[in-house]
């Protein structure tokens, strides 16, 4: 199975059909289909080879699907830089999976430069544009390299043939790059739809940036069943809603905290939602209070959930009819549902064995939808990758029924408006502070986040430092989700008996009262 499988069955029944709708610009499957085939001839001339990886830091648009379409058509990896990093992120991502060709929108321009001069190689840049002009000196024109090319037939890579690296943050403090395959997404993104069927005819609109696994996800699904896709550079409570009501969105896929922004906006009364027929949500455990919240406000809409990570793409799923008033009553629509089809879960112990019922140990998957590793990284990989097994790092228990429930993180990582936030990446940063000794990071619950990032700092001797400070010292190494929102000063943290330090007591009284430890 090759990804762009998906673009010739549409091209042959349903040419004519709207496959993309951008800022009024709408393109047929026909029209798509032949730029996606110039645009890989344009990458192929500029020096992708089979394998090559190639990378887009840009904003959502139908450009960045026409681009990851022809990254594949010709034969190339897709490297989806994700858009909140900071520049020396983004060079530690494309001298990692060695990115020989990047493609930048007006939104980054300006760290287009710092990126030049920084990488190891430096990769050709594309500029994707929507001025009139040429593009930038250094640059080529996204625009010219399609009008300029002759297509050329589909490469057809495909079954273990690398298809993407995602990078998501490192429990070393440096970010792992997820590899995927043609056939691991193929599995995973069916896995999804037999759970949860697509709507027929569907307009789905995409909100969550097309970096993050919940959005490849659903763009693949919606290729596969020919729908159409409405496009927003990123989410903004007001412009959702008068897409949702100028386009008729049938299907929304949004976090937690974008629902909660949605239906809190002060005037989601004023638009006609009407056309709305499923809201999908993930990347992140949801509040009962939110998700009460907006199944009164959304009356009549569906609700479904999944529960994936980058390293496999859906784990368990929580269809709709686990958010009805029966199910409700049981607690169900606040599991994380069952093992989807074709999906093996367990809750297991320190030794991977699978634990009683009802008690809590680490979710544990097995799939064809499970990557086959991290770039480069053979260790973190033997580590994530145990007798057939993903261990997740999620603490979790099973019910009777077979209903997983997520209560705790095992791995030291805090989940921020959706985004995954490893603690050492950030602790690693603070570390480089002239006037820090020792730090510790950990999630606090945070209303509109979920959970926010907090620092517990230790200072050296006769040593001084604001929070302030720690803050604008993150900022210039990490992006802003990753740097504390909060910093609190200790003469020393406490630590087990082998020196490590205590985790669990440092988030204790933050957490105090909650039934799970994580938001």
């Amino acid at each position: 199975m090759y990804l762009t499988r998906a673009l010739h069955r549409s091209l042959q029944q349903q040419a004519d059909e709207i496959v993309t709708i951008f800022r009024g610009r709408r393109r047929s499957y026909r029209e798509f289909c032949a730029r996606v085939a110039r645009l890989a001839s344009a990458l192929q001339a500029l020096g992708m080879r089979p394998n090559d990886r190639v990378g887009i830091l840009a904003q959502n648009s139908d450009r960045y699907l026409e681009f990851a379409m022809a990254a594949w058509w010709g034969g190339g990896v897709l490297n989806p830089v994700n858009v909140r990093w900071s520049v020396p992120e983004v060079v530690y991502s494309l001298d990692d999976c060695d990115t020989g060709i990047l493609v930048v929108d007006d939104q980054f321009l300006p760290m287009a430069e710092g990126i030049r001069t920084a990488v190891r190689r430096e990769p050709v840049l594309i500029h994707a544009g929507d001025g009139d002009g040429d593009a930038p000196a250094g640059m080529l024109s996204y625009e010219r390299l399609i009008d300029e090319a002759s297509p050329v037939p589909d490469a057809q890579r495909g079954g273990d043939d690398l298809a993407i690296v995602m990078y998501t943050g490192g429990t070393t403090g440096f970010p792992k790059g997820v590899m995927q395959t043609h056939s691991s997404l193929w599995c995973g993104t069916l896995q999804r739809m037999a759970d949860t069927p697509p709507l027929k005819g569907g307009r789905v609109l995409h909100t969550n940036p097309f970096f993050h696994i919940a959005a490849i996800a659903r763009v693949l699904m919606q290729f596969i069943a020919g729908e159409t896709h409405v496009i927003l550079p990123s989410f903004e409570a007001r412009e959702v809603l008068e897409t949702i009501e100028r386009e008729r969105i049938t299907e929304l896929g949004m976090v937690p905290t974008t629902i909660q922004m949605l239906i809190h906006h002060p005037d989601f009364a004023r638009f006609d939602l009407g056309s709305v027929r499923r809201l999908g949500y993930g990347a992140s455990p949801i509040s009962a209070a939110v998700l009460e919240q907006a199944m009164e406000k959304l009356p009549g809409v569906e609700f479904a959930h999944s529960y994936g990570m980058t390293e496999s793409m859906i784990v368990t799923t929580n269809p709709p009819g686990n958010h009805g008033s029966a199910a409700r009553a049981q607690g169900l629509h606040l599991s994380a549902g069952c093992a989807g089809i074709g999906i093996e879960v367990k809750i297991a112990d320190a030794e991977g064995n699978e634990v009683p019922r009802g008690t809590v140990g680490e979710i544990l998957v097995r799939s064809g939808g499970v990557m086959p590793g991290y770039w480069n990284r053979p260790e973190d990989t033997a580590r994530a990758l145990r007798d057939g097994w993903l261990h997740t790092g999620d603490g979790a228990y099973m019910n009777e029924q077979g209903y997983i429930f997520i209560v705790d993180r095992i791995k030291d990582m805090i989940v921020s408006g959706g985004e995954n936030v490893y603690s050492a990446e950030v602790e690693n940063v603070i570390g480089r502070h002239p006037a820090v000794a020792v730090s510790a990071v950990i999630g606090v619950p945070h209303e509109k986040w979920g959970e926010a990032v907090h620092a517990v700092v230790v200072l050296k001797a006769c040593a001084q430092a604001t929070e302030d400070e720690i803050r604008e010292h993150c900022r210039a190494h990490i992006a802003g989700y990753k740097c504390p929102k909060s910093v609190e000063f200790r003469q020393a943290l406490p630590l087990s008996g082998a020196g490590k330090i205590l985790k669990r007591d440092l988030r204790a009284p933050h957490w105090e009262g909650k039934a799970r430890a994580v938001n």
